[in-house]
């Protein structure tokens, strides 16, 4: 399916959630993209992963996503590394929520060693079509940070990137264990 029409579908179909573990979709990832991995010296390290309420295949696109991109923004020189932590804990209800109960979250953080970003172009790294770099340095269509936003949006949660160029790059996406009933959401 062309990234495009992924983040259409994306933003207008949903399926329902299910009981996902995110040590295994980490895994799944990591087969699919083996060959990359083996091809540009890669290694990818998870830490201990939790079980939570998702869409089975947006969470495989989003760490595919994130994943993929850190194999592609490396150093030249320096063989990729990618840690992936979680750390569980209780997070305020979004501002206009109809609930006022903590809700547990988990904190995925996606780490590279890669070339990195100025932090001022946070924002603009997931917005469709928004690249930092030509084509001709990076392959890709400038969509994928695009459709990662819309699935942590679409799980009500947030996502949001820590980096300095040539010092590599944090993702940080935090999503509920649990889904709240539809109507609990906004």
């Amino acid at each position: 399916m062309s990234d495009l029409l992924y983040f259409w579908v994306v933003t207008r179909k949903s399926q329902p959630f299910a009981t996902v573990d995110l040590n295994e979709v980490v895994r799944d990832v990591t087969t699919d993209l083996e060959a990359r991995i083996e091809q540009v010296g890669g290694r990818v390290e998870a830490g201990q992963l939790p079980t939570i309420e998702a869409e089975p295949l947006h969470m495989r696109q989003l760490l595919q996503n994130l994943i993929g991109n850190a194999l592609k923004f490396r150093r030249p020189d320096t063989k990729p590394v990618i840690k992936i932590t979680a750390v569980i804990g209780k997070h305020p209800p979004a501002p206009g929520s109809r609930s006022t109960a903590p809700r547990e979250m988990v904190r995925l953080s996606v780490s590279d060693n890669g070339i990195g970003f100025d932090e001022k172009y946070t924002e603009r790294i997931f917005q469709v079509f928004q690249r930092l770099h030509s084509r001709a340095e990076y392959e890709g269509t400038g969509i994928g940070l695009a459709i990662t936003r819309k699935i942590v949006e679409h799980h009500s949660g947030e996502i949001t990137a820590k980096s300095k160029p040539g010092e590599g790059a944090t993702f940080i996406v935090t999503l509920p264990i649990k889904q709240r009933k539809a109507d609990e959401r906004l």
